[in-house]
């Protein structure tokens, strides 16, 4: 969705290509037209390409919608957007506007300086624009691991409770880290295959490791995104308290994460070679892996309810559509 975005110059950098180019384009009796034409063709065309280059947040995945919004501010790159369409529109209407002057004129080039004066003008007051929509990108590029359209576990706990000794116990590797701005610690992604379809398993440390009232604003968006992959929670406990928090703690948290992100969820005990708890759906440990199969065959088996549940539900909102 985001990966392809492409780099944004600055305005400087812009200005600098055009009017070098338009040097270039000074040969013959009508060199001040070939020169105002190509440096206008190429500030207006580079800013329009650019504003064609990202996604209209209207029409994609919620997903991704409420990750860019979390991240850079989906109302403030529209602004921004707007602003960069708008200046190449106003260096179009600048060039067609001086290309005019020149017919008849005795002082070209007086008309093309001027011109360019103006150009330069406008895309200084986009500056702005540009170097929020650069750093936007990077944001957004980082953004890219995560498939909403691959059935999902999202794994939550606090920390320490085992999520990543179980992430790499089903995936068989280290997860990749994904940068994501609303959390410092990056977001792990594994992959593991049955019978032939693919899944994914999401670790979001920093997200759905402690209670949404100790997280920012962004941060809930973040949180609020999950709810529109196609995704089931593992909640693992760590009944033996090893991991530095109460049962007490982890199981408000677990109410509180059922509370926000309405997927079925799966309550795990683990480290089960040390305490048990008899609240838990499963007990798994995975130090020694005993379980671990087990609780994966289930969170398969809800991705493939949920599907059907979707499915269906999206059936019976088509046959509504109809009446």
């Amino acid at each position: 969705m985001f990966e392809r975005l492409p780099t944004v110059p600055t305005s400087q950098e812009l200005v600098d290509r055009a009017f070098r180019r338009s040097k270039r384009a000074a040969s013959g009796q009508k060199k001040d037209e070939a020169m105002l034409m190509t440096a206008g063709n190429i500030l207006s065309d580079n800013l329009t390409n650019l504003v064609r280059k990202y996604p209209s947040f209207m029409n994609i995945p919620p997903f991704y919608h409420d990750l860019a919004d979390a991240a850079v501010g989906v109302d403030e790159m529209r602004i921004h957007l707007s602003r960069v369409s708008w200046a190449g529109t106003q260096i179009r209407s600048i060039t067609k506007d001086h290309l005019a002057r020149m017919k008849g004129s005795a002082d070209k080039p007086s008309i093309r300086r001027a011109a360019f004066g103006r150009m330069a003008s406008v895309m200084k007051s986009i500056e702005p624009d540009l170097l929020f929509l650069n750093d936007a990108r990077q944001k957004l590029r980082k953004m890219v691991t995560v498939d909403p359209d691959i059935p999902t576990v999202i794994i939550a706990g606090y920390p320490n409770v085992g999520k990543s000794s179980f992430m790499i116990a089903v995936t068989g590797a280290r997860p990749e880290i994904a940068s994501y701005p609303f959390t410092t610690k990056g977001v792990g992604v594994g992959h593991f295959t049955r019978d032939h379809q693919r899944y994914q398993v999401v670790d979001t440390p920093g997200l759905l490791d402690r209670p949404l009232s100790m997280r920012n604003e962004i941060e809930l968006q973040a949180v609020a995104a999950l709810r529109h992959l196609r995704g089931v929670v593992l909640f693992i406990l760590d009944p033996s308290e090893y991991c530095g928090f109460s049962l007490d703690d982890q199981l408000r948290l677990l109410a509180d994460v059922k509370s926000w992100l309405r997927l079925p969820v799966l309550v795990v005990a683990n480290k089960n070679d040390l305490s048990a708890y008899e609240g838990a759906e499963m007990t798994m440990s995975t130090l020694s892996g005993e379980g671990v199969a087990e609780v994966l065959d289930r969170m398969v088996e809800m991705l493939e309810n949920a599907d059907e549940e979707r499915y269906a539900d999206e059936m019976e909102s088509e046959r509504r559509d109809e009446v």
